[in-house]
């Protein structure tokens, strides 16, 4: 039965709860207040001003935007739709291709997606400019199970990517090499080097032309 006894009792248990509470609220705001003094004093009070402004009104502090450097561009003229040919090889025959080159996430990843049904031969990679590093970095894989991984970059008015490998139990070096680059054409070569990169044989060369859409 709810008594006056119980209902006092638990009037006074209410009472001593509030201002328990009401002890705590308190103690927590000016633990607050002193931790916000705290940080104040230590690091001044730029760590709660806005980063300064320029005259339009853009934040001078604020970091670079991704990917915007000009090394990171130095793939464009590969973007877009390429027709291919290619001549009599070391292995290879005359044939023709295609290879649709993107730009992806936000501009920061190059994608390739080659394709020779000729052959028949289908393969895709992905590049990207490695700022910390200084170079362009891609890695290859295709239907036939291979992986490839190349670094590189410009070098004069020429890209080239290149690895080192083992090809029947020897250290060899391969490097693909972008030149003649034009807006519409350019000229590509896969090329092989088992002295070290003294000299170096092409073992595959393909012709780009962008494809009319």
């Amino acid at each position: 039965m709810y008594s006056a006894t119980m209902s006092s009792s638990l009037g006074s248990s209410w009472g001593d709860s509030q201002g328990r509470l009401s002890h705590l609220a308190f103690g927590r705001s000016a633990l607050f207040a002193g931790l916000s003094s705290l940080v104040f004093l230590c690091s001044g009070p730029s760590a709660f001003a806005e980063g300064s402004q320029d005259a339009a009104g853009a934040d001078t502090n604020a970091p670079p935007a991704p990917c915007s450097s000009p090394e990171s561009s130095q793939f464009d003229f590969w973007i877009g739709e390429w027709d291919l040919t290619w001549p009599d090889g070391a292995g290879i025959s005359a044939g023709k291709g295609r290879n649709t080159i993107t730009s992806e996430l936000g501009g920061c990843v190059v994608e390739e997606n080659f394709a020779a049904p000729e052959l028949p031969f289908h393969g895709r990679s992905l590049s990207v400019y490695d700022a910390n590093a200084g170079v362009w970095k891609q890695t290859w894989v295709d239907d036939s199970g291979g992986y490839l991984d190349f670094t590189g970059g410009m070098e004069g008015d020429r890209m080239i990517l290149g690895r080192d490998a083992v090809v029947g139990g020897k250290n060899v070096k391969q490097r693909m090499v972008f030149f003649n680059i034009k807006d519409s054409s350019f000229d590509w070569d896969w090329e092989v080097s088992t002295d070290g990169g003294e000299t170096w044989l092409t073992r595959w060369q393909i012709h780009y032309e962008r494809r009319n859409t």
